[in-house]
Parts: C-alpha cells; structure tokens; sequence
C-alpha cells in the first residue's frame, strides 16, 4: 500500500500538535534546514530530507521517555510512509532504538542532530550571536571543552561523521552551512533575530 507523501505543512502542523517548546521549535527548523542543504550536496529529495528533519524530534517534547518509539506510533496513525518512520526511528540508534541508520538521509539525520545543538549553542556564545559569520574552527575549539553544551553527545557526531566518510571539520562546516539557510527562524542571525 503506498502512503501518501506528507507536505511540509502538514509536518509542521504536526510538529505543533505535539510541540509548543520554542527551543524544540527551534531544533526541529535547524534540523530542517541542515538536511535541506545536505540533500542539495547528495543530489537527493530536498523536500523528503527537510521533513523527515522537521518531524524527527516529534515526541520529545510530551514523551521524552518514549523518544523515537512515540514518533513512530504518531507518524504511523497519520499515516506516513514507511521510509520516513523509518528515518525518523533510526536517528536514535544506540540511544533508544535499535534501528540502525543506513541510507544516506539516516546517516545525515544521525549525525548531524547533536551537532546543529552544538552549532547553536557556540553561536549563542558569539560576540554576533549569530550562526551566519561563523567557522567551523569556532565550533572546533568549542569541541574540546567537555563542560560546554555538555548535554551534546559528541560520539555520536563522530559516529555519524564515520558512517558518512566525513571528516568532523566537513560535518560542521556543512551543518553551519545549513543552519545559515534558516538563521532568521532559529533565531541565530544576530542580536535581533
């Protein structure tokens, strides 16, 4: 049975039924703008990329203790097709599921979801507070202190750099990339945004 493929605005509809947390709000089109911009590097589904990014977080927000596991019981009652569940489920291998990721677009999601938090928390730190003249070598020196975004899983970033044949400076040099495209929503444009 095919499904019908979800509209953006239909994900960010969802997204909201289940989200009213602006930092998640904010994580979800970070996220999306991150995979937009990767897809465009891999010659894939801009669109199909960006909402599987937009809905991967879905449930966290009123089940975070049911993370990746709640998303795919919603995205199935709302009758999504089973590559985007799919998708969704596996950017929480090793962490709470067992799926692990294997197309290029999990990969992507998998590691690219702790390092957008990465990216934004050391544009917050910024003079510009902005993601939009930053470098990678700024997230770089961010990197090695253990203490700073502490909640961000940097092995899993590695992990998914590998799974991609990346190198880390690439992964954060893109995810900044995309992270630009959606600046002004994510609220890291600068001191006004």
């Amino acid at each position: 049975m095919n499904r019908p493929i979800p509209t953006r605005e239909q994900a960010f509809e969802l997204l909201g039924r289940y989200n009213q947390n602006n930092s998640l709000i904010r994580h979800a089109l970070a996220v999306e703008g991150v995979m937009r911009y990767m897809a465009r590097k891999f010659g894939a589904d801009e669109e199909k990329w960006g909402i599987i990014g937009l809905v991967h977080d879905l449930d966290y927000e009123k089940y975070p203790d049911q993370h990746c596991k709640k998303s795919e019981e919603i995205l199935r009652d709302n009758n999504w097709p089973e590559e985007y569940i799919r998708a969704v489920v596996s950017h929480g291998w090793g962490i709470c599921t067992d799926v692990k990721p294997e197309t290029d677009l999990e990969k992507t999601l998998f590691a690219i979801d702790e390092l957008t938090g990465l990216v934004a928390a050391a544009a917050r730190v910024r003079p510009s507070k902005s993601v939009l003249d930053m470098k990678a070598k700024s997230v770089k020196k961010k990197w090695k202190s253990k203490r700073f975004a502490a909640g961000v899983n940097r092995e899993i970033i590695d992990k998914g750099a590998e799974m991609l044949g990346m190198e880390r400076n690439d992964l954060i040099a893109d995810t900044i990339m995309g992270m630009r495209d959606v600046a002004m929503q994510i609220g890291l444009a600068g001191e006004d945004s």
